[in-house]
């Protein structure tokens, strides 16, 4: 893929100015130029850009930033999606034992060898749909689901640290009153994020009434409400923003503008795409 500096920055939420500057100071990135002269930037730019960007809101300088981007796509990587079930099956073993530094670990070594799409897609959310039908079945207590979902909703809202900045787009997120199951709605809106988004997350169990006025206040580009039951999704009051989307099981079949059912990192893909 190549993406002329007006994309590269869309996507990355980082301004074209600043793009350039960090070329200039750091070779952050490596562009390749048309016989005409025109920059044209590569996946592995987006990658060194995004990873910079992360260090730097941890609280890096943009120098040790940058070399941490550049260290880190120089080193060899392993395919998460080439092993995913045995990801899934030792991070289901760390939960169910309550064992947080193993679990912690685990997730530490995946975020370092893989993309946030590919953590997405190939861990987190088939982990999340694999906990929910152990749990029908007897296979784990309360507890353990209570666990293994607390610490995956940590370490997601931590890789969330930031996801308002930049000049890209604004999304909206929100689960309705009643509804506490947000974990797909912050994996979507990570996905968004990797896409060039800026995130406003209310989270669960938010009034609708609180919706249409955060919506009123911000006028996002995108409104995504999020729930596994329909009646909380219907009727809804008009929302001030560009696009309102319903998400989640609960947005099944129901008659709206845009609704949002599938893998969070497609269907992130999918509107990006859509409203672009």
């Amino acid at each position: 893929m190549q993406l002329r500096i007006g994309e590269l920055s869309r996507r990355s939420g980082v301004s074209p100015e600043l793009l350039r500057a960090w070329e200039r100071r750091y070779e952050l990135l490596q562009p390749e130029r048309t016989t005409g002269g025109l920059r044209l930037y590569s996946t592995a730019d987006l990658e060194r850009v995004q990873a910079m960007q992360r260090h730097i809101g941890d609280g890096l300088a943009a120098r040790e930033a940058a070399d941490l981007a550049k260290q880190a796509r120089a080193e060899p990587s392993r395919d998460t999606a080439q092993v995913p079930a045995a990801a899934r099956a030792e991070l289901a073993r760390a939960t169910d034992a309550f064992d947080e530094p193993r679990a912690q670990a685990l997730i530490d070594d995946l975020l370092a060898r893989t993309t946030i799409d590919a953590l997405l897609s190939g861990i987190v959310i088939p982990f999340l749909h694999e906990l929910g039908e152990r749990w029908e079945r007897g296979e784990v207590s309360i507890a353990q689901e209570h666990f293994a979902s607390n610490l995956l909703r940590g370490r997601l809202l931590g890789l969330a640290r930031g996801w308002g900045r930049g000049n890209g787009p604004a999304a909206l997120l929100a689960c309705p009153e009643g509804e506490h199951h947000d974990l797909g709605l912050v994996a979507f809106g990570l996905a968004l994020r990797e896409r060039g988004w800026r995130i406003d997350y209310l989270g669960g169990n938010t009034p609708v009434a609180s919706i249409a006025e955060a919506a009123a206040t911000i006028e996002p580009e995108l409104l995504v409400l999020s729930a596994v039951s329909a009646d909380r999704l219907e009727p809804l009051p008009p929302m001030t923003a560009g696009r309102v989307a319903l998400a989640g099981p609960g947005a099944q079949g129901l008659d709206a503008d845009l609704v949002l059912v599938g893998d969070p990192v497609a269907e992130a893909e999918r509107v990006t795409a859509l409203l672009a």
